[in-house]
């Protein structure tokens, strides 16, 4: 059997983070054996539904590097095979026409309450004569569920899993205006698809009952199933915005790779051993159902962000400079140094050791990028008084008559310096960090001087050493 699972999210919203988890374990599910990960947008609502949030969920997906196989399926464009299901599930006297209106069931609700029992549709239409039908009443079509035994499940996380089938009423199939349900038009879908593995929140358990009876009725195959706990916050409560629970663009937006952000997504509710740095290809190899637990996974931007981190390290010098490269021209509306790109890619090596996200790596790689002169934070204001200023203008006539420009050299004169004066280095290493890069943190500063060269150095120095 050739394993196919899909990730079918609904274009009503962009994709969000446990959106990109569940697409994420169907897709390595799927390239673990072999097999195909399907896309379906389930459009079915057209009133909430916009070619904006599709555009997103295929944006975010491909940022995030989860490919697909074969053409997006629209669930919309599938109107006829959901219609034409239930049409056969009629013939077969599996479902039935319900000509109840809306004021009757809110009134069969209630009763229902105020008399203790269950609030599900009573089936009032189930085995009534169409006869009676009511003139003006447009009729939904009902499934006939079945009211005698269980309805079991064998998911691959939860384990079996038992409801007794009284406790489901006969769904909606088609509504009035002659629109599948979600009920139906999964189980249709899915079928008509191919998908052997369902892998989705636990919050569609109940669901997993209802479709393996359609399933059943239509004498179809019901796929495994996988139900994954959802994602919860730091303090256990149900992920929100305000726990970080934001469209994937927020997050590529707010400086994290995209290997890093599906390496973090990974080990929400799965594990390999104590491994937490999983790399694409590893995880395809290892990715399993057995690893997913069935506590909620609890979101930790901090974690993510030490993990962002760590990737940053690892990535290619050229790539992090082409991502913050744009970032540095909006921040500086397009006035960026003519070597600027050059100056970012060879000075990269000290600032990604510095940063946790590519918003952080843009901030301090400003100085590299900036024109002169060099604006100067408070604090490198303060470290830049009467004597400091005085001293950089000593150190730059050692610098100007330096011949080979590399660390060595620069760091010479700097200590050379330092010892004619009698001071410690930091006297002189801190003045020139404020002065070159306009605060008093940066990488090396003898690594600072030499991305910078000669010419550009020198520059700086004459800036603040002629200024008042």
């Amino acid at each position: 059997m050739t394993v196919v699972t899909r990730f079918a999210p609904s274009p009503t919203g962009f994709l969000h983070i446990g959106g990109a988890r569940t697409a994420l374990f169907n897709w390595l599910y799927a390239r673990h054996h072999g097999g195909r990960f399907r896309l379906r947008i389930e459009d079915t609502d057209r009133a909430r539904s916009t070619d904006e949030a599709v555009e997103a969920i295929i944006s975010g997906l491909g940022w995030l590097g989860l490919d697909w196989d074969g053409d997006v399926v629209s669930q919309f464009s599938r109107a006829a095979h959901h219609t034409g299901a239930a049409e056969r599930l009629l013939a077969d006297g599996k479902a039935y026409r319900c000509y109840c209106t809306p004021e009757e069931l809110a009134e069969m609700r209630e009763h229902a309450k105020k008399s203790g029992r269950s609030m599900l549709y009573d089936g009032r239409w189930r085995d009534r004569d169409p006869a009676e039908a009511p003139s003006g009443v447009d009729p939904v079509i009902r499934f006939k569920a079945p009211r005698q035994g269980e309805t079991v499940i064998h998911d691959h996380v939860q384990g079996e899993v038992r409801v007794a089938t009284d406790q489901l009423d006969d769904m909606v199939l088609l509504r009035a205006d002659g629109t599948a349900t979600y009920m139906l038009a999964v189980v249709v879908d899915d079928h008509d698809m191919g998908i052997t593995h369902v892998i989705r929140g636990d919050d569609h358990l109940t669901n997993a009952f209802r479709q393996t009876q359609l399933y059943h009725a239509l004498g179809w195959e019901p796929p495994a199933f996988a139900h994954i706990p959802l994602i919860h916050g730091p303090d256990g409560a149900k992920l929100s915005k305000r726990h970080g629970a934001l469209a994937v663009e927020a997050y590529r937006e707010m400086g994290y790779l995209p290997e890093a952000l599906c390496n973090y997504l990974l080990r929400l509710g799965w594990s390999h051993g104590d491994d937490e740095i999983i790399g694409t290809e590893q995880a395809i190899r290892w990715f399993d159902l057995d690893g997913v637990g069935r506590a909620p996974a609890r979101f930790d931007l901090a974690r993510l962000s030490n993990l962002n981190g760590h990737y940053l390290r690892r990535a290619d010098d050229e790539r992090l400079t082409r991502l913050i490269l744009p970032r540095l021209a909006e921040m500086l509306d397009g006035k960026l140094a003519e070597d600027a790109p050059n100056r970012i890619e060879k000075g990269m090596p000290g600032l990604k050791e510095r940063a946790k996200t590519v918003t952080e790596l843009t901030e301090n790689a400003m100085f590299y990028a900036r024109k002169r002169p060099q604006p100067l934070t408070e604090n490198a204001a303060r470290v830049l008084d009467g004597e400091a200023r005085r001293r950089l203008g000593r150190l730059r006539r050692s610098l100007a008559a330096i011949g080979g420009w590399n660390t060595e050299a620069v760091e010479a004169a700097t200590r050379g310096l330092a010892e004619e004066e009698q001071i410690a280095l930091g006297k002189i290493a801190q003045p020139l960090r404020a002065a070159l890069s306009g605060a008093t943190v940066s990488p090396g500063i003898f690594d600072v001087m030499v991305v910078l060269g000669k010419e550009e150095t020198l520059g700086r120095l004459d800036d603040v050493v002629e200024s008042p």
